[in-house]
């Protein structure tokens, strides 16, 4: 069972993120609050996703997100927000966000993107990859990326090229033909020579390389 959590001021919201996330045979709700006990509540709990309200009025959602990042095992964040949230996605990007769903995002797509971000993946629901994408990459365009990936080996290059595609561990380990466990080992590297960065931080540097387009699958 994938254990979730979710994080936002209004009752009404967490209300229906229940309901509609509980219908799930997969998934199991483990917590709901607001912002000033997000993070203990999160912690507590042992959540695995937490869907987390981006913008609050007692404890905003970039600090309940720091909170969670700091923790030994932190969860896979994925912040909820809406149209006129969005000088607040860079920085989410930043703080290590996994994920961006609009809070109207319709029932499936909630839960699909919950299944992802639980097997390492990373979701950007297309109402805000615009905003997400053009903030950060101000200042990374596509020579500075193709510097960032040259010190990579080739099969951490290929991984890189479906992280760019938003797939998760799982299925880069079946894309590839690859155990989970080594996909999680390469993934951890490449994230490490690139700075420490995300995933979805990797993916937008995978799509400025060049790398997205063409990926091979199966090199044994």
């Amino acid at each position: 069972m994938i254990r979730v959590a979710v994080v936002d001021d209004e009752r009404l919201v967490r209300s229906g993120l229940r309901m509609i996330l509980g219908t799930a045979p997969d998934i199991e709700m483990v917590a709901d609050c607001g912002g000033a006990e997000a993070v203990e509540t999160v912690l507590s709990c042992a959540a695995e996703v937490v869907l987390l309200d981006i913008r609050m009025p007692d404890v905003d959602g970039l600090t309940v997100l720091r909170g969670l990042r700091a923790a030994p095992e932190p969860p896979a964040v994925a912040m909820l927000t809406t149209f006129d949230a969005q000088e607040y996605l860079t920085a989410a990007l930043r703080e290590g966000a996994a994920g961006f769903l609009l809070k109207d995002s319709d029932p499936e797509q909630l839960v699909r993107a919950v299944r992802t971000l639980a097997a390492g993946g990373s979701v950007l629901d297309p109402g805000v990859t615009r905003a997400v994408i053009g903030g950060y990459l101000t200042s990374e365009d596509q020579a500075a990326a193709a510097r960032a990936v040259s010190g990579l080996t080739p099969r951490e290059s290929q991984v890189l090229a479906l992280l760019g595609e938003g797939l998760g561990n799982a299925q880069i380990a079946e894309r590839m033909g690859l155990a989970s466990s080594t996909v999680k080992d390469h993934v951890r590297a490449l994230l490490a020579k690139l700075g420490g960065i995300n995933r979805i931080q990797a993916a937008i540097v995978a799509d400025r390389a060049g790398l997205v387009a063409g990926v091979p699958r199966g090199t044994g």
